[in-house]
């Protein structure tokens, strides 16, 4: 049948892409891979913007609410169960829409993840009692030496990031960088029509700060109590997610309510702006405003017929 034909549709959060895609998949039939890293997560959807019950009715979606808070969950996990449902939705003949914005599980479906090899957790644990002793500084002077490519990319208080690298160093004799230029990404098991949504950036920061409003309205806080009631802990990496630890601090005293939608705004804002600057370095993304994507209905319509 040759390689399943994936449309990604992308872009920051709060731009409309999941009313982007449901009217487009509605159009032209398909069913939607959400590529969003909190998404999945049971009992956290006002916070992650999930699509309602009655999009979801609108249009078939995926990788949504499949772990609980409190489970592990990562990119090559991700890439596993997507990659598993493209293969499905493609032998039954059904376009696969993947959208989201989390730009590491969208190209790591699309692509791949370079493989890395089996480590020893005594030089991870002997590595971190340098970074102790000697300061993360110290260890990237050493990552200069064996590694530049990558030590330049990495802050030297970047503790975490200095460690693995120096890390698959010592157990491997090569460079992580050595690791990325063998891969490159260039596992392309899909053709692909990426669209991205995008619009002035002044316009994009209002429907953010009306979208926190919005869900704060509609009950945000209360969501997040219910996770606390659940016995979900507020140092969990889902509660760590913008929107969640903002609400846990507010829930559990530490800063008072105007303090915290101001930062929730600004850090959703910020997170915009991160999200732009990485698709936007992907030169094989077609740029449209989100009400556009209609004029793109016959660019897509060849895209699956030839």
């Amino acid at each position: 049948m040759g390689k399943p034909k994936i449309i990604v549709i992308c872009g920051p959060t709060g731009i409309g892409k999941t009313a982007a895609a449901i009217r487009i998949a509605t159009e032209i039939e398909g069913q939607i891979i959400s590529a969003d890293s909190m998404q999945i997560y049971r009992f956290m959807d006002i916070g992650t913007a999930k699509p309602t019950p009655l999009e979801q009715q609108k249009v078939k979606h995926h990788m949504i609410d499949i772990v609980d808070p409190d489970k592990s969950f990562d990119a090559a996990q991700y890439t596993a169960l997507a990659r598993k449902t493209t293969v499905e939705l493609h032998s039954n003949q059904i376009v696969p829409y993947v959208v989201g914005g989390t730009g590491l599980y969208i190209k790591a479906l699309l692509h791949g993840l370079y493989p890395s090899e089996p480590l020893d957790a005594g030089i991870r644990i002997r590595l971190k009692e340098e970074a102790t002793t000697i300061g993360s500084e110290a260890l990237h002077r050493r990552l200069i030496r064996v590694d530049p490519e990558t030590a330049c990319k990495i802050h030297p208080n970047d503790t975490y990031r200095i460690i693995r690298a120096l890390e698959i160093f010592e157990a491997t004799g090569e460079p992580i960088s050595g690791y990325q230029h063998k891969h490159r990404f260039c596992d392309t098991p899909f053709k692909l029509l990426k669209i991205g949504l995008r619009m002035p950036r002044a316009t994009l920061y209002e429907r953010i700060n009306r979208r926190v409003d919005a869900m704060i309205d509609a009950g945000f806080v209360d969501e997040v109590r219910n996770l606390f009631d659940m016995g979900y802990k507020a140092d969990l990496k889902s509660m760590q997610a913008i929107g969640y630890r903002h609400m846990a601090a507010f829930i559990q005293g530490h800063q008072p309510w105007n303090e915290t939608v101001r930062t929730l705004k600004r850090d959703t804002r910020r997170y915009a702006k991160r999200q732009l600057t990485w698709f936007g370095a992907d030169a094989g993304i077609i740029w449209t405003e989100p009400f556009n994507m209609r004029n793109l209905g016959s660019k897509i319509n060849k895209f699956l017929e030839d």
